[in-house]
């Protein structure tokens, strides 16, 4: 059973849903190991990945964003879809609104964002980070689906695993962000570069820091999840068995068919 299509879930997204016989695997990559679980939907091979680990034991700094990608990849992945708990930069986007980014600023520090480190230099082109094609797909189903999604966005990708100062925040409205989270970068970057087509759904759980007068807590984005995981799963469920599955876009030639993987190399 190789699947084709991944979805990689994020806070309060740790479980594949309606899949029929899921099994765990644990895949041994040069970065460590990374555990998915493999099932079917309407006949089709799904891989899912929790990126915190299945009890949200790995803050967003420490999670082995290159050993998750490059286990998709070695497991026949083509096509990832992500979910994300954001906070909402701009009075527009609102607490339980779907918002399917297109840019993405990065603000981390310490993450190792590439595959290629030696023996190669390799500038992948990310005008695009996230595949248009994805993008575009998802917002058809969302319509059929008669759910109310915003097409484009700017996801500001901090460090964490702390939450964002009142400055940070109004610095990042300037330069132009619409969410805001921990954990778009590197993975982002590290699909683009083992070529595969990678879109991110983003939850907007709550209004950033000086947008409100509530302070926030972590269980307030757990619970602001909870009550939407299953609209997010439908949305990615339905446009995996309506997909064609042809990748008409250039994710597939991102870096000229350079990427380290091994899957490549066979």
């Amino acid at each position: 059973m190789q699947p084709k299509y991944a979805i990689i879930g994020g806070t309060g997204v740790y479980e594949p849903g309606a899949v029929e016989d899921a099994r765990d695997v644990e895949v041994h990559t040069p970065y460590g190991d990374a555990l998915a679980t493999i099932g079917l939907y309407g006949g089709q091979a799904v891989a899912f990945m929790a990126r915190h680990g299945k009890h949200h034991a790995t803050p967003p700094h420490k999670v082995n964003y290159r050993a998750n990608i490059y286990a998709l990849k070695e497991l026949g992945v083509e096509q990832v879809l992500a979910t994300a708990a954001v906070g909402s930069l701009q009075p527009g986007l609102k607490p339980g609104d779907l918002v399917l980014v297109d840019d993405v600023i990065d603000m981390s520090k310490s993450r190792v964002g590439t595959f290629f480190e030696h023996d190669s230099v390799v500038h992948v082109d990310m005008s695009d980070p996230y595949c248009n094609r994805l993008r575009r797909n998802l917002k058809h189903t969302a319509n059929r689906l008669d759910y109310s999604i915003h097409a484009g966005g700017v996801y500001v990708s901090t460090e964490g695993p702390r939450f964002e100062t009142k400055a940070e925040i109004r610095m990042f409205q300037a330069l132009g962000g619409s969410v805001v989270g921990m954990t778009s970068m590197p993975e982002v970057a590290l699909a683009k570069e083992a070529e595969l087509c990678y879109a991110t759904v983003c939850m907007v759980t709550n209004y950033a820091a000086g947008l409100t007068t509530n302070a926030l807590t972590h269980q307030e984005v757990v619970d602001a999840m909870r009550h939407n995981v299953e609209k997010i799963r439908a949305l990615f469920y339905e446009f995996i068995q309506s997909d064609s599955d042809e990748r008409t876009c250039d994710c597939k030639r991102a870096v000229g068919g350079q990427t380290p993987l091994r899957r490549e190399e066979q």
